[in-house]
């Protein structure tokens, strides 16, 4: 299994070479079959590892496989691989999306001027987050973790020649990096006490009290418990910024510049989940005030980017929001304390987002070509406004953005109606029986249930609306409709078999019963709870309990919500009976924050970039015109002002002297060669002159 698992890590990095460095070759020999066969040779060995999974049916399942990196004395790192039952899932959920995406690109992409590279960037992407999911350690999920970022950044500005794409590929990694900082610092907070970042060595370290000794030889005594609490949320900020969560949230709709096949692959199914990944791994090491955090911080997300959604008018921009407030979702859900909610979700949300986003690259490929057959290169192709009553022109389309539509709204026999309805049974325990962490403590926890219950309604309203808009109604462009058509096979068959798996009964099996999440999935995941026994500690026990007791009361309320959710939108988009018009108009504020995403750009903008900006202005400025032009430039004209007088003196007073000396010594000595000749009769006649100069003297 091993081997099987280091294939399926090395297989898309095989792609990756043969895509970028025999281009030339392949493209004249449709070489992306060659990265197609690759990925479906992983997608076959990643269902070898699930049927492994599912005959074991354990959900303590697990392979491991260490090899020491480099080993510094008494500071070592381990590369491994781990094969449990959470990474086997989560290798099937990628290899069966990446396969799907590259297939559906040979349609999708056909043309394109850098057909080849993009093929090889899907590779190198798959590698990286398969490396995360096989990953036994935190530092090897972070070598990943940054590969997934660059790989992400290649991918959202694959049109680089667009300013949109090279400007949203840049705000992507910018916004990514944030998240790594903190990750970075928690991963090193556990490293400095612990001596490890290996899982399960964390998790023994903490659990024995290996955490709590490292902690007051290191730290003087610092309080383990909040430390470790820190140590999570640190961690988590790396969460924060993969999936999108508030405030960090801000990348990922401007990453719909690229193409649409890796919005599905990166943005609905793989990359945005790695941040749940992480939560999913750092979830034992949870304090519950860090808990409280996660769910307050997915709360928040899941509500907030659903408000966002039901105005926006660009279809994937819409899609966009939704995954956002799908993440939140998750996140909550971890934060509350339901574990396997959370990580399910993760998994029916790959689906039934993935078929959505590929449905809407359906949409958007068949308004390319038309919108190219009438010459009209000035209308936006992904504008809902230029779109209505497509579902004669693309029933097969039509038909994929209702199965997932429902599925994302909660509707029952559709897997996101199990997933949204167990997330929302646990937000609803917490509130009612939460007795640690921030948010008990400031009596808060039951806004958990709002978010979730509010961003249900509001999610059911704004999908309905997408499909009543471009689907139903009169088309708003007659000579757009006129052109358009359904997507061929190799773009609408993976949209198929994504409505599939769309439904209930793939994750219930060997159970059919559509409003019970007891099958495969729950008997092979199952809560871990927490290893931290010091301070205040989440009880699981008090928790499932709880979380038994609110399924129905959630599970009616979620219907309830959903309902009226999608019946709000039927009378305002589908009836008329209510104008969209002058609902907004009506809104006004609260209308013009959703359509303007409650200015949170705007407020990066003008609130941290441009002080930022400004502030190293006026740092250059005092750098060039005081430090520079006044202390080191005016320090250097002193001293030479100071050298110059220098030089003046020495010119005029040391030299002057010495010269001088010279001069005099020089004359003296031209004066007194005409003395000393040498000869005895100039002698005599100086001595005779002498002596009579003396007798003159003497006489007067």
């Amino acid at each position: 299994m091993i081997t099987v698992a280091l294939l399926i890590l090395l297989l898309p990095l095989l792609s990756f070479a043969i895509q970028i460095f025999f281009r030339k070759f392949i493209e004249s020999k449709n070489g992306e079959w060659i990265s197609i066969g690759i990925q479906l040779t992983t997608l076959g060995l990643a269902f070898y590892l699930f049927a492994v999974m599912i005959g074991h049916y354990d959900p303590h399942f697990r392979i491991e496989e260490n090899v020491t990196w480099f080993n510094l004395g008494n500071f070592s790192l381990e590369m491994g691989i781990l094969i449990d039952n959470i990474s086997v899932i989560m290798l099937l959920v990628v290899a069966l999306i990446s396969s799907l995406v590259h297939i559906y690109s040979t349609e999708y992409m056909k043309g394109d001027i850098r057909f080849s590279r993009y093929y090889g960037f899907l590779g190198i992407f798959t590698f990286s987050m398969n490396g995360i999911v096989l990953a036994n350690n935190f530092f090897m999920i972070y070598v990943f973790w940054e590969l997934v970022g660059l790989s992400s950044y290649l991918l959202i500005g694959h049109w680089w020649e667009k300013n949109s794409a090279a400007d949203a590929s840049k705000k992507a990694f910018i916004t990514n990096r944030v998240g790594d900082i903190g990750m970075f610092m928690g991963l090193m907070i556990i490293m400095t006490v612990l001596g490890t970042l290996n899982y399960q060595g964390v998790y023994t370290g903490i659990a024995s009290g290996e955490w709590e000794g490292g902690i007051g030889t290191l730290f003087g005594g610092a309080n383990p418990h909040t430390l470790l609490t820190w140590a999570g949320i640190l961690l988590f900020m790396g969460a924060v910024g993969k999936s999108a969560q508030f405030p960090l949230h801000i990348w990922l709709p401007d990453a719909m510049e690229g193409p649409t096949p890796v919005s599905a692959l990166i943005h609905a199914a793989t990359m945005v989940a790695a941040g749940v990944y992480l939560t999913v791994r750092i979830f034992p090491i949870l304090t519950p005030d860090a808990m409280a955090t996660v769910a307050f911080i997915g709360g928040v997300t899941a509500f907030y980017a659903a408000t966002i959604a039901i105005t926006q008018n660009d279809i994937k921009k819409v899609l966009a929001y939704s995954t956002v407030s799908q993440l939140g979702y998750m996140i909550m859900a971890l934060g509350t304390g339901a574990y396997v909610a959370g990580f399910f979700h993760l998994i029916t949300h790959a689906m039934f987002k993935a078929g959505l986003f590929l449905a809407s690259g359906s949409v958007i490929h068949a308004m390319h070509h038309a919108l190219h057959d009438i010459k009209d290169h000035d209308t936006d192709a992904q504008d809902m406004r230029n779109m209505g009553g497509l579902k004669s022109k693309m029933p097969y389309t039509y038909l994929i953005f209702i199965v997932a539509s429902l599925s994302i709204s909660g509707i029952p026999f559709f897997s996101g109606f199990l997933s949204k309805d167990a997330i929302l049974a646990g937000s609803w325990a917490y509130a009612s029986t939460a007795h640690e962490g921030w948010l008990a403590s400031m009596h808060m926890a039951w806004i958990l249930p709002f978010f979730g219950f509010g961003a249900a309604v509001i999610t059911a309203f704004y999908m309905f609306r997408l499909i009543f808009m471009t689907f139903f109604g009169e088309s708003k462009r007659p000579d757009i409709f006129e052109k358009m058509h359904e997507s061929p096979k190799a773009m609408t068959v993976p949209l198929m078999i994504l409505a599939a798996l769309s439904l209930f009964f793939f994750y219930t099996i060997p159970s059919i019963n559509p409003f019970s999440t007891h099958g495969w999935f729950s008997h092979v995941i199952e809560n871990p709870g927490t290893v931290v026994n010091f301070g205040s500690t989440f009880n699981l026990e008090h928790f499932e309990h709880a979380n038994h007791e609110a399924h129905m009361p959630a599970m009616i309320l979620s219907l309830i919500v959903a309902t009226l959710g999608i019946g709000f939108a039927t009378l305002v988009y589908l009836l008329k009976k209510v104008s969209a018009e002058s609902l907004a108009s009506k809104l006004g504020v609260l209308y013009k924050g959703s359509f303007n995403k409650w200015y949170m750009d705007e407020f990066y903008i003008n609130g941290i970039i441009r002080p930022f900006l400004k502030g190293c202005d006026a740092v250059a400025l005092f750098d060039m015109e005081y430090y520079d032009h006044y202390l080191i430039n005016g320090a250097g004209r002193n001293t030479k002002k100071v050298s110059s007088g220098v030089g003046v003196a020495d010119d005029l007073i040391v030299d002057g002297a010495v010269n001088f000396s010279g001069y005099i010594f020089q004359w003296l000595g031209w004066s007194l060669k005409f003395i000393q000749t040498g000869r005895i009769q100039n002698y005599l006649i100086f001595a005779l002159i002498g002596v009579v100069a003396v007798f003159l003297l003497n006489a007067f």
